[in-house]
């Protein structure tokens, strides 16, 4: 079994990045080379400037590489919740930020003709208990009176027709949502970025940056550069001096098992329509089916950071879980088993502007694989002078209480939310 991700096992190798040092001049320095700051970089670059990205890995080698790769409508948080607690008119403009962000990435497949196993298959949310169906019909009624009319409720008959397994309720099936493959994409996203002009260093990780005259002078373990503006595109990275940034996301582990490659036959009667799914736990998983027909299956299994032994110990509680959701898989071979963080906001809402001079944007909460492409484009626009392109522009960013930089809290969430799954 492999601890690699499939993702970044299975993609292309990255030709496009730079071989000297870092050094020079250029308008914006993007630290992060994952979907963010290679978007960035692309929409930044067709727009004139000169940009360089600042990996401190190998481009997509952390959050954009390591994902579920399910790209959909939907906020990170029920949407009745977030109406009664925001209003109708902003729920729906958050709403319409991920529509708009699935819209982004289908524009990157098509225009740059990244071959990526893309596929328009929806989302389908499905309801782990009788009392989580009833949740999902009055969302789904909100929903599609407010803001979608594209979604459908499905009762457990029609859901049993979606999925073969008996521990379904309901479900709530959303059609905006698209599959491809997250690590031909990414590549593929960094070759375009470089070929529209942006210089992308691979193993150049920030130490720090402070402000010169006429912009900023960026550290690199490559070299230095001077930038007229600085974009942090680096989600929960644990690399650099990025504490105030780290207070205000709890980077949790989310974890990932993929099977061996599947019998045609057995895939049609396991997921006939090959969408992607989630269940409506809270600690819940999701799972799809891979371009060469496995079964991806992951989850928050464990709250924990991941590294090798946090993975493994993971891995062994999402082949658990996914046997008892589908006995037939019990002896199916696992041949991936991974983790990676979530930068997870308190309120699952992604934070984008600027602190001390410096634009960032991150904090997709589970939702990273459309909003990051997509507030990479965004962020284009905003170092660009259109400030009001940022959907998000309007949220303070409070620190967590009691959070200064480790997540010790993250055990004590996970037992709270397995009580909450419980009673609820």
């Amino acid at each position: 079994m492999s601890s690699e991700s499939y993702w970044l096992d299975t993609a292309p190798a990255f030709h496009g990045g730079q071989a000297g040092p870092v050094e020079g001049q250029v308008d914006v320095a993007i630290v992060g080379g994952g979907f963010t700051g290679l978007s960035a970089a692309r929409a930044l670059a067709m727009k004139g400037a000169r940009v360089a990205v600042l990996e401190a890995g190998r481009v997509i080698g952390e959050a954009s590489g390591r994902n579920g790769g399910q790209c959909n409508t939907g906020v990170a948080q029920d949407y009745a919740a977030l109406s009664a607690k925001l209003g109708p008119q902003q729920a729906r403009a958050f709403y319409q930020a991920y529509e708009s962000a699935v819209a982004s990435v289908a524009d990157i497949v098509h225009s740059e003709g990244i071959a990526c196993d893309y596929s328009r298959n929806g989302k389908l949310k499905l309801a782990a208990k009788p009392q989580h169906y009833e949740g999902l019909a009055k969302t789904y009624e909100l929903i599609r009176r407010e803001v979608d009319t594209d979604v459908e409720l499905l009762d457990a008959t029609q859901v049993r027709r979606e999925i073969d397994s008996d521990q379904f309720h309901g479900g709530l099936l959303q059609r905006n949502g698209v599959q491809m493959h997250v690590g031909r994409f990414g590549v593929g996203l960094a070759e375009a970025a470089a070929k529209h002009g942006a210089l992308i260093y691979e193993n150049a990780a920030v130490g720090k940056w402070q402000a010169k005259a006429g912009g900023y002078q960026v550290q690199t373990a490559r070299g230095t550069l001077q930038a007229k503006q600085v974009l942090l595109a680096s989600g929960a990275s644990q690399v650099g001096d990025l504490n105030w940034y780290r207070r205000r996301m709890a980077p949790v582990g989310s974890f990932i098992i993929v099977t061996q490659v599947l019998p045609a036959d057995v895939l049609a009667r396991l997921l006939p329509a090959q969408r992607s799914y989630v269940t409506s736990r809270l600690i819940g998983n999701y799972f799809r089916v891979t371009p060469d027909n496995r079964l991806l299956f992951g989850g928050r299994a464990r709250f924990a950071m991941s590294n090798l032994r946090s993975d493994a110990k993971s891995g062994r509680i999402l082949q658990a879980g996914m046997a008892q959701m589908f006995p037939q898989l019990a002896d199916v071979k696992v041949d991936y088993c991974w983790g990676g963080l979530v930068d997870m906001t308190a309120d699952r809402l992604p934070r984008a502007g600027q602190h001390d001079g410096i634009f960032h944007s991150m904090g997709y909460s589970g939702h990273g694989v459309q909003m990051s492409v997509h507030m990479g484009r965004v962020m284009a626009d905003v170092l660009d002078g259109n400030s009001a392109a940022n959907p998000w522009r309007e949220l303070d960013w409070p620190a967590i209480p009691g959070h200064f930089g480790k997540p010790w809290f993250l055990p004590l969430v996970g037992a709270y939310y397995k009580l909450q799954d419980h009673l609820h």
